[in-house]
């Protein structure tokens, strides 16, 4: 007896999927088999008992408001209420066997090797930090087979951190921290596999609700290893670097400035440049332009001078030609 009870009120599953699934398929199929008996009882005895019509001189029939006689004094009643009583108290027992598994863990050899994984909601998303500093947004990576244990807070307003297909669950309260945990299903062919949309917010939290989701990657061991060491990797680089920069910064602060200034300065000195350069091929222009109005004038003139020049010519030769007649006409006359 001291070795059978332990076996029947320890769970044997690792898992919270499992432990769910075990004490849901028991109720289920208990249930079934209480109704088929009740219901194939209650059958008969409406077959047995039904009215057909023939009723004899001496049958004894029932009156509406008489107590029933017979029963053998009441043995099946007792009979079936013992029954009953001690297969849902035996349910109860083991019932709440099984969720102080769930709330207390697998034990503490597998708490000792647990993943601890702190949780933070935030109007709407989630963030992960683990034991060493390594932080994922929007996704959690946990190895296969091992127990994670997460601490569960917020830092905004309510949330409720849950993960349905894990069956893992908790309430994301501002300055509190709740716990829970679960243990992944290997992948199958040793693949990482990534659930998406696995994590969700189960506490209306304001308009993004809907969209506070995370996915969910479970990975072989190995495979956990080698990302927690390229995510350790890529912080300690990206701080060197961050930190290099910030250096080289403030070492160069007054550099920016003045090479802003000497910009600013050759800026100036070509926009002067070029304002000059304007002004002179202004300047150019107005002096082409005089050139220009002054050449056409002396062309003008010219073409005037050079006009009135023949026609000075033209009446040198009218009068050239007025003379020569006056000539001819006084000979003319003497002889």
């Amino acid at each position: 007896m001291t070795t059978i009870l332990p076996q029947l009120t320890t769970p044997l599953q690792q898992t919270r999927v499992d432990v769910f699934n075990e004490i849901f398929v028991l109720f289920l199929g208990l249930g079934t088999l209480v109704g088929i008996v009740v219901v194939s009882y209650t059958l008969y005895n409406a077959y047995k008992y039904r009215d057909d019509g023939n009723h004899g001189e001496d049958e004894d029939l029932p009156v509406v408001g008489e107590l029933p006689t017979g029963g053998k004094g009441g043995r099946k009643l007792f009979l079936s209420f013992g029954l009953s009583a001690v297969i849902v108290l035996g349910l109860v027992f083991w019932s709440y066997q099984m969720l102080l598994y769930v709330e207390a863990g697998p034990g503490d050899e597998a708490q000792e090797e647990a993943l601890n994984v702190d949780v933070e909601g935030q109007a709407f998303s989630w963030t992960f930090q683990y034991e060493n500093g390594v932080e994922s947004n929007g996704e959690l990576v946990v190895p296969a087979d091992r127990e994670i244990q997460l601490n569960v807070t917020s830092i905004d307003v309510w949330h409720a951190f849950g993960i349905p297909d894990q069956r893992a669950k908790a309430d994301a309260i501002p300055g509190e921290y709740s716990e829970t945990w679960f243990i992944a299903d290997a992948p199958e062919n040793g693949e990482n596999v990534t659930h998406e949309d696995a994590i969700e917010c189960f506490e209306l939290c304001g308009a993004g609700h809907s969209n506070m989701k995370a996915d969910l990657t479970v990975m072989e061991e190995e495979a956990f290893q080698e990302w927690m060491a390229e995510q350790e990797a890529q912080a300690n680089g990206g701080g060197n670097e961050s930190g290099g920069g910030n250096e080289s910064a403030t070492g160069t602060q007054t550099g920016p400035e003045g090479n802003e200034s000497s910009a600013n300065g050759t800026d100036a000195a070509s926009n002067e440049s070029g304002a000059n350069e304007s002004s002179a091929a202004g300047t150019g222009g107005n002096a082409t332009d005089a050139a220009n109005e002054t050449n056409a004038g002396n062309e003008s003139d010219t073409n005037g001078t050079d006009a009135s020049g023949d026609d000075g010519n033209n009446d040198t030769e009218d009068n050239e030609t007025d003379g020569n007649a006056d000539d001819e006409s006084s000979q003319e006359g003497e002889s």
